[in-house]
């Protein structure tokens, strides 16, 4: 039963074009809308491309402050010598460079709204300068000593673990508490489940709209392998695949083998899977498994066609290969399914350079023992 999504909700996605539908992300709008009204500090937390940028945006446009200025800082691209003079303005003379008196983004926002974007990499200089501006909304300039005072509404947005920082004494402790008087979430993209696929189309629409292009479209082996992918660089990564499949396939629809060589699958995921379960997640452990098989299908697909370019000449052998691709998948003489063995074929090389020893063949597939010995039963494995 699809959940019903309340209409402010609805309104707030069409007027700022977010996309989804996924529970983690509607609960994330909700937070966001509710705490828009009433003057708190807000602290945004989720994976690098996740669409943080969304929420400080809903807070401004749906609070009391909507009217006035709406700055946005991204605090890792400013380098740490001019951070406080970009934050808080600077006086004539300062330093070297400083010709003359500058505005800092607290003054020139004031009565509005200011979104601190990876606010973990602020100095713990700057730290100690924000925590102030934040109990009493006063300020210093560089090189001034008269106080000045600010009303401003802060939200920060970070994609590290800022309890982890405060304990490495990273981060201010006193800050962290100032700043996350309120919390919201934003899901990565492997947890919003179909919002994938509806990102997916949105994406292609608008670069064929843009560009004029013809439009592109999914069969249902791509919407698939696009739900089993990881996508470690989340929205932004999705996007970025989608607009080059819309240029390069522009007119066509994306089958699964155009879906997996546009994705930067690892030639070696036992290295640095771009799927890391836990041990205990055998869901995880299967989906990392389905990936490695699908890879490597592919590569094998690669080495029949270049078989096949190879034997050209070759009449009956040609044949032979015809024959056999067009045997009806019932009637196929394999005893099992390309899946099968495949899988069948990476647990057996894992086992032979490990001598055999099971809790590191294990250990190398990211699977439980447990669920490698399920698995030799299944495929015949000795």
């Amino acid at each position: 039963m699809t959940r019903e999504i309340p209409e402010e909700i609805l309104q707030v996605k069409q007027r700022l074009q977010i996309i989804g539908d996924s529970p983690a992300l509607i609960e994330a709008i909700k937070r966001a809308v509710t705490v828009a009204p009433i003057d708190l500090s807000v602290l945004v937390t989720g994976p690098s491309g996740a669409g943080k940028e969304f929420f400080p945006k809903i807070i401004h446009q749906f609070g009391a402050r909507k009217h006035k200025k709406y700055i946005a800082v991204n605090c890792g691209a400013i380098p740490e010598g001019t951070i406080d003079s970009e934050l808080f303005g600077h006086e004539k003379g300062s330093f070297t460079g400083a010709l003359s008196a500058r505005k800092g983004y607290f003054e020139e926002a004031d009565g509005g709204t200011i979104f601190l974007d990876e606010v973990a990499e602020l100095p713990l200089t700057t730290q100690a300068r924000l925590l102030r501006v934040l109990e009493s909304g006063e300020f210093l300039k560089v090189g001034s000593s008269t106080v000045q005072t600010t009303d401003i509404r802060i939200v920060a947005a970070t994609n590290v673990d800022l309890t982890k920082a405060v304990a490495e004494g990273r981060f201010r402790e006193d800050l962290y508490y100032r700043l996350s008087t309120v919390l919201i979430h934003v899901p990565p993209l492997q947890e919003r489940g179909n919002d994938i696929i509806l990102l997916a189309r949105k994406f292609a629409a608008d670069f064929s709209e843009k560009y004029m292009t013809k439009p592109v479209t999914f069969s249902e082996d791509a919407k698939r392998a696009m739900l089993l992918y990881n996508w470690p660089g989340n929205v932004r990564q999705l996007k970025n695949v989608i607009d080059q499949i819309a240029l390069f396939e522009a007119g066509t629809e994306i089958s699964r083998d155009k879906m997996l060589e546009a994705l930067p699958l690892n030639r070696n995921p036992q290295a640095t899977p771009m799927i890391a379960p836990s041990p205990d997640n055998s869901y995880e452990a299967e989906r990392k498994m389905i990936w490695q098989m699908l890879f490597s299908m592919r590569e094998d697909i690669s080495r029949l066609r270049e078989q096949i370019g190879k034997t050209e000449d070759d009449q009956p052998s040609l044949s032979g290969v015809r024959a056999l691709m067009a045997v009806p998948r019932d009637e196929s003489p394999f005893a099992s399914s390309p899946l099968d063995e495949s899988e069948k074929r990476t647990i057996e090389e894992t086992l032979a350079r490990h001598g055999g020893n099971k809790k590191l063949a294990a250990e190398e597939l990211r699977i439980s023992v447990r669920t490698l010995y399920r698995k030799m039963q299944e495929l015949g494995i000795s």
